[in-house]
């Protein structure tokens, strides 16, 4: 059990500036995904999921492996060329992982929100969409347009965080 505080006491020693601020829910999940995007066996990129709903975690995902399978941090990716762009068939990205995770555990991800270190690719998006997450936050871009246009079309709330000049 902590000690009772006196705020009185602690304005007059300055002990309130040794403690950082107190993070928004937005920033607590997402400091969690990108903690999560640590357990990767990526080498080339690291990310990171949390599927949140009444401001509680349901799961988490990070890309790597299929259980049981050699991790490409150890035997290589498995680079093929998908739409123009290299992509490793060797894993399952983060949101997959994190959805599976759900569906594993019999937990109800509808109406939740999905926190990803990344934006989500298209097919991510599709499955986000049919597991009935209704918003998904994201710390850094994906060069998909076509996920965006997507998720807009079907009703799927996209938001990068921390929120950008537009709004967003």
């Amino acid at each position: 059990m902590e000690p009772s505080r006196n705020p009185a006491q602690e304005e007059a020693t300055g002990a309130h500036r040794l403690r950082p601020p107190r993070p928004s829910w937005d920033e607590y999940f997402m400091r969690i995904a990108h903690e999560v995007a640590t357990r990767s066996t990526c080498p080339r990129l690291a990310v990171g999921a949390v599927i949140v709903r009444d401001k509680r975690i349901l799961t988490t995902g990070y890309n790597g492996s299929p259980s049981g399978m050699p991790h490409c941090d150890d035997v290589g990716c498995l680079i093929r060329i998908v739409d123009g762009r290299e992509s490793c068939q060797r894993t399952l990205h983060a949101e997959q992982n994190a959805i599976i995770q759900a569906a594993y555990h019999g937990v109800n991800i509808r109406g939740a929100t999905l926190y990803c270190t990344h934006q989500p690719c298209l097919l991510c998006v599709k499955m986000i969409m049919n597991a009935g997450i209704e918003e998904v936050r994201y710390a850094a871009g994906y060069p998909d347009p076509l996920a965006m246009e997507l998720a807009a079309e079907g009703g799927l709330r996209m938001s990068p965080f921390p929120a950008g000049e537009d709004g967003r």
